[in-house]
């Protein structure tokens, strides 16, 4: 099947390209003084990792948006702006959209408005309504379509996503977005990508990594634990052989028992799968949100 995808991505990429109904949208510049004010002198922080830090930012028309600074100081300004160029080009429900940037003493990227705040914050503030599992379940749905576009449906491909609880916000309908995607790897070199629309899906690594990603994400769905807490404790749980037996002691107690048994051990299975693989991930990306996708539909059916 996914050579089958790969096959025929160039007719996938014409399509999609044809498809939008408007030009593409135009990234606006702001000045460096009005976002260091919108996010409080950079001390609203939401989230802080190895590709740099993320704000939260209210500009003075009361608008509030995720701020993301750009660590890669080896980066031209030339090469940043070519970033932000294809940056403005993913339109996808569930990324965050880029609406501007800012050249000034540092390079930022600012996104759109993330009024409801991460998914971390509604896992783990008491403050918040807790997620019913319907909701989870669709932002795990959510959040492998949006890999499967920035892998197949953009050009050059995207592979530089981090995919966490902390910077997957929520909209006001608990619409996941992906708010950590780039062009640069984690060390700050920029990736040399081919721009031809027959290249392949990705290498072994990165999508090992991907796939990693999800299935941590997944875990952290269904047992409301941050991974940036637990990490290891909650794979050595999914990676036991009889991790089943005690699935009852690991569920978010905010779930109680409103959840659906069958979903709950389909998707701890394709978490287990994604963990497991390693580098060398047995499903792609496309794969694995086909089939999250068909069993919400079996089971709503």
């Amino acid at each position: 099947m996914d050579r089958l995808i790969r096959k025929i991505r160039p007719y996938l990429l014409a399509w999609h390209h044809r498809s939008r109904s408007s030009p593409e949208s135009l990234v606006r510049r702001f000045s460096y003084k009005d976002i260091k004010r919108a996010t409080d002198g950079f001390h609203r922080i939401i989230y802080s990792n190895s590709h740099g830090a993320a704000y939260r930012a209210r500009f003075q028309d009361g608008e509030v948006a995720l701020v993301k600074e750009v660590k890669d100081l080896n980066q031209g300004k030339d090469n940043f702006l070519k970033e932000v160029q294809l940056l403005g080009q993913l339109h996808h429900r569930h990324l965050l959209a880029l609406k501007g940037f800012s050249t000034g003493h540092k390079r930022l990227l600012v996104y759109d408005n993330i009024e409801m705040g991460s998914l971390k914050e509604h896992l783990n503030d008491p403050l918040k309504t807790p997620l019913n599992w319907r909701t989870r379940l669709q932002i795990a749905i959510g959040v492998a379509a949006a890999l499967e576009y920035l892998l197949l449906f953009s050009n050059p491909p995207i592979y530089h996503v981090s995919v966490s609880a902390s910077n997957i916000m929520l909209d006001e309908n608990y619409i996941a977005k992906i708010s950590d995607v780039g062009l640069i790897n984690s060390v700050g070199a920029n990736v040399t990508v081919p721009h031809s629309s027959n290249s392949e899906d990705c290498m072994d690594n990165t999508c090992g990594n991907l796939t990693f990603q999800l299935g941590v994400l997944i875990l952290e769905l269904i047992t409301g634990q941050s991974s940036e807490n637990g990490i290891t404790d909650l794979i050595q749980w999914i990676q036991e052989s009889r991790y089943r037996s005690s699935i009852q002691k690991m569920i978010d107690p905010d779930l109680g028992n409103n959840y659906d048994s069958r979903e709950l051990k389909n998707l701890l299975a394709v978490a287990r799968l994604c963990i497991k693989s390693g580098d060398k991930p047995k499903f792609s990306i496309p794969q694995i949100f086909r089939y999250l996708q068909k069993k919400a539909e079996n089971t709503c059916n």
